[in-house]
Parts: C-alpha cells; sequence; structure tokens
C-alpha cells in the first residue's frame, strides 16, 4: 500500500487519506459492536446477535465484507473444543446473565477494510473483567516488537510466553492456520459483492493476490507460528488479534495495526486508532 511509506500516527502528524479511511470504517465496526452489545439480554442466540451486526452496518451503506459477522457466547469465546471452521459459525447458543461474549465482524465500506473483535458480559464476569485487563500488555508487547522488527514468528512466540506467565491460553491458535493476524487491504467496490463460506470474495482474491506475490519475495499476509511467518513486518495494515482463554472463558481485542518503512521507530509501526472502547476501558481504570 503505497500510502503506508509515508504514513505517521495521530500522535506525530496527520493521517493520510487512505489511512483516515481506514479508521473511519473501523470505528464505524465498532459503534456497531457497542450498539449490538448494548441490545443484547438473555436469552438472544448467537445467530440472532450476528444478524444485528449485519443489519446495523447495512442500515449504514455496507454491502461488503472481509467476513461476515460472527458472535460467540459463554464457552464458545475460548473456543472450547473448536475442531473444524464451521464451528466458528454462529449458533442458537443462547446468552445468560454472566456469560461472556464476543462480537467480530470485518465490513467493507467506500472500499476500506476493518477487522474487529469486541469482548463484553452480560452483568457481571470477574473473569472476563482480568482478561480484558490483561490484553493490555499484549497490545504493548505487539507494537514494540513491531517496532524493533523482530520476525512475526518470534513476536508469536512472546505473545504466547506472556499469555503462559499470565495463566492462560492462548486460543487464537485455533483459527485456520493459528494467526494472530492477517493483512488487509483496499477492496474495489462492485455493484454485487458475493460471498463464500463467510467470506467477501472480492476480499479473498485480494489475499490470495498478497499471499502470492508474498510467496514469491519471502513473506506471507497471514501472521502464524508457522515457518512462513518466520519474516520481519511487512509495511501494510494489519489486523491484530491477541485471543485469551482462561476455563472456559475468551477475550480478546482486534484492531488495525500500521507497519511502514519509515526509519523512525515511532513513525514506523502504531495502531490505527486509540480511540476504540477496549483502550479506553484501560485508561479508565488507570484513572480510577
Amino acid at each position: 500500500m503505497a500510502s503506508v511509506t509515508s504514513a505517521t500516527s495521530a500522535g506525530a502528524g496527520q493521517l493520510t487519506a487512505g489511512l483516515r479511511g481506514f479508521r473511519e470504517v473501523q470505528q464505524l465496526a465498532y459503534d456497531c459492536a457497542e450498539a449490538v452489545a448494548a441490545q443484547l439480554k438473555p436469552g438472544v442466540t448467537e445467530r440472532a446477535a450476528a444478524r444485528m451486526q449485519r443489519e446495523w452496518l447495512r442500515e449504514r451503506g455496507v454491502r461488503d465484507w472481509f467476513h461476515l459477522p460472527f458472535a460467540w457466547f459463554g464457552d464458545r469465546t475460548a473456543f472450547v473444543n473448536f475442531r473444524i471452521p464451521l464451528q466458528f459459525f454462529p449458533t442458537n447458543r443462547e446468552l445468560e446473565p454472566g456469560m461472556a461474549f464476543i462480537l467480530d465482524m470485518a465490513p467493507v465500506h467506500n472500499g476500506f477494510t476493518a477487522d474487529i473483535g469486541y469482548s463484553g458480559c452480560l452483568g457481571l464476569n470477574p473473569v472476563h473483567d482480568r482478561l480484558l485487563a490483561d490484553l493490555e500488555s499484549h497490545r504493548e508487547l505487539i507494537l514494540r516488537e513491531v517496532r524493533e522488527r523482530r520476525p512475526l514468528r518470534e513476536i508469536y512466540e512472546d505473545v504466547d510466553r506472556l499469555m503462559v506467565r499470565q495463566g492462560y491460553a492462548n486460543r487464537h491458535r485455533a483459527y485456520p492456520f493459528g494467526v494472530i493476524a492477517h493483512k488487509i487491504d483496499r477492496v474495489r467496490q462492485r455493484r454485487w459483492s458475493p460471498t463464500l463460506f463467510g467470506f467477501g470474495t472480492q476480499s479473498l482474491k485480494g489475499l490470495a493476490s498478497d499471499a502470492l506475490h508474498g510467496h514469491r519475495d519471502g513473506w506471507s499476509p497471514l501472521w502464524s507460528p508457522y515457518t512462513f511467518s518466520d519474516h520481519p513486518p511487512q509495511p501494510g495494515l494489519w489486523a491484530v488479534e491477541p485471543h485469551l482463554g482462561f476455563r472456559g472463558t475468551g477475550a480478546k481485542f482486534e484492531e488495525i495495526l500500521v507497519v511502514t518503512d519509515s526509519k523512525d521507530p515511532q513513525e514506523s509501526a502504531f495502531w490505527l486508532d486509540d480511540d476504540l472502547p477496549h483502550v479506553r476501558r484501560w485508561q479508565e481504570e488507570k484513572a480510577a
């Protein structure tokens, strides 16, 4: 992505027009997550929560997706006994008081893509609160080591080690290819935007193209624990999602990390936006 080479963080300068487009769609997705979370109540199913996300976004002009919205309730937030990809799709699991939930959506709007994860719980859940609080150190670790240009595979292993020290299980390893992140990019707008197994075909084509080019040049658009991720961070936009699990409860965030080719460490990598629900929560907890 050409705009990434000269992009700067909001704290160091103005975002390029392209990055503003990505930030706007990421904010739209998080606004959707907060609006849907506020409507959840006992008896709502995962399928209903996923449909609420789709309808909210379509009312605001979303017509294409990197992937359709997901919702996971209870022990499904920790991917308990997940063995095949079909288990990720929303089910008739009903939300109960004190139950954790995750809303995950990846809309494309005006050609810009976001992929976000929002963790919440219906009422009090101290385990979920602890998980969400402990995710802050993962956000800090990932940014610091990307700026150091550590190989993605090594950063993944350091995230694993931090989870072990915290007493948690790595649940993003349950995703296809065990990914903690994947690249995202602009998507050409079309009148008709079909999906395949829940993923937008236009976005899948872009990811496949990145995989092909990356294979030739020695990098992968998937950030995994495997040897194909044994390379420094590739400039571009990465949707990053560390996912913690503990005794049947899971929590994660997912947001866009910008990686550039700048020699300035502060501008070589930065989170696209700090005005996000999980970041605000950490800031409020510190202030309190």
